[in-house]
């Protein structure tokens, strides 16, 4: 469970076994034996390391049934990641800055 979760989250992020290890500051070796749980009892402080590396809470990586959430730096980051990989530059967001103005004053409407 707690492997499969690494795992995931790591090739979400694009992140090598090895990329990974050295950020954390764990073995390769280490990294790869949690991950196809063979030691599926890694110590709090290990997980810790990882969590923070993935820039997810500790819980999304222990639990089994639940999403994993990213912290919401990251959610900006990662969203930050595909709009330029799609082309969309600064300039661009900046021309949508009037239409994201909409929405928000469009859901204060709403809520009243």
């Amino acid at each position: 469970m707690i492997g499969r979760n690494i795992h995931k989250i790591r090739k979400k992020r694009g992140l090598t076994l090895t990329q990974l290890a050295e950020q954390a500051n764990i073995s390769k070796s280490y990294l790869s034996n949690i991950e196809r749980e063979i030691n599926d009892n890694p110590s709090i402080h290990v997980m810790g390391k990882i969590s923070t590396v993935l820039g997810v809470d500790l819980k999304n990586l222990l639990n089994e049934k639940s999403e994993t959430t990213l912290s919401p730096e990251i959610e900006w980051l990662e969203l930050a990641k595909e709009l330029k990989e799609s082309g969309i530059g600064l300039d661009d967001l900046r021309e949508y800055k009037t239409v994201f103005e909409f929405v928000k004053w469009k859901n204060t409407k709403i809520n009243f």
